[in-house]
């Protein structure tokens, strides 16, 4: 049976943007290795915030309340001793909400999940990349963790009071399986939210060719897209042609929060070369990444199918602004 709007727990941050948080890398370390990962080769070397840096943010936080949520986020921040204490600071110095970005592996054990919500955690952002366990398994390259994050995720749906987002990365791996992807998530009780963003490597080429055509990749998410909805799940997807998701062009959303990361990353991050697209110059949408550098090098730029939005087109979008 779908779930209907009013079976889902209400979200309490309507009305707060993607604006009113602030991202702090606070761990560089991972135990799985998913093929998509953008930092997979930097991870060893880019530095997480440390405990000057971290001292610094809460204390603009105390002073100045610029912010109303923290992320939590790095590479797997579940690895840090720590993770607990640094969650009680946050909510000391005035953050209303902490979010965790993990795999959520660690959140198998019950115990571990209720540790981190009596600490202050009230969100976590589970990255997902599969419908199975096959799948997701090969895409992490770690045997089990498919079950171990189905179990966390189960966990998490045990508290009240935490709200659970899902992202799954768009690759040529995972596509196919995104559908799926929600309709096996359907029953999580405290799941609001879904993420699926589109791969990109951080280089000008798809070296591992993980990229997938947009018109392919297109049919999926919405199916995706239609299903999360009838669910009463939001939706976002980032880094994808606005103007391929036809009627459900609102789902794009590719505003972030500010991040606090090692300013080498953006380095390599800038290699991706974002905001190209044949029609840029004549495109309303305030949303579109358009296509990067390494697409284009192996699919072009797709002028035949990509619709430049007017602005009457664009105001007349529901989309998040």
């Amino acid at each position: 049976m779908q779930r209907k709007m009013a079976d889902v727990p209400k979200n309490p941050r309507v009305g707060i943007r993607h604006s009113d948080f602030v991202e702090l890398t606070i761990h560089f370390r991972c135990n799985l290795r998913c093929q998509h990962c953008m930092i997979l080769e930097s991870m060893h070397w880019l530095e997480p915030a440390d405990e000057t840096e971290l001292e610094a943010l809460l204390e603009q936080q105390r002073q100045l309340r610029p912010w109303k949520g923290l992320i939590l986020t790095g590479s797997e921040v579940t690895l840090r001793k720590d993770l607990s204490a640094i969650v009680r600071r946050a909510i000391d110095a005035g953050f209303e909400f902490v979010r965790i970005q993990t795999h959520g592996m660690r959140l198998a054990d019950e115990s571990y999940c209720r540790e981190l919500i009596d600490a202050g955690v009230k969100e976590f952002f589970v990255s997902i990349t599969a419908a199975d366990e096959q799948l997701h398994d090969r895409i992490t390259q770690v045997r089990g963790s498919f079950r171990k994050t189905l179990e966390g995720l189960t966990n998490l749906s045990k508290f009240p009071d935490v709200r659970t987002l899902t992202n799954t990365v768009v690759t040529a791996l995972s596509y196919q399986s995104l559908p799926e992807v929600v309709q096996k998530l359907k029953d999580l009780a405290n799941l609001t939210e879904m993420h699926f963003w589109t791969y990109w490597p951080m280089s000008s080429a798809d070296d591992l060719s993980l990229c997938v055509p947009h018109p392919v990749a297109a049919e999926y998410l919405k199916k995706a897209i239609t299903l999360a909805r009838s669910y009463g799940r939001k939706v976002e997807v980032k880094n994808f042609p606005q103007c391929l998701l036809g009627k459900y062009a609102d789902a794009l959303c590719n505003d972030q929060p500010e991040l606090r990361i090692d300013p080498r990353f953006w380095t390599e991050f800038h290699r991706n070369g974002f905001h190209q697209c044949s029609y840029k110059s004549m495109c309303a949408s305030k949303q579109c990444l358009g296509i990067n550098t390494a697409y284009a090098n192996r699919f072009g730029w797709h002028e035949d199918i990509l619709k430049p939005y007017s602005t009457s087109e664009y105001d007349s979008l529901d989309v998040i602004r």
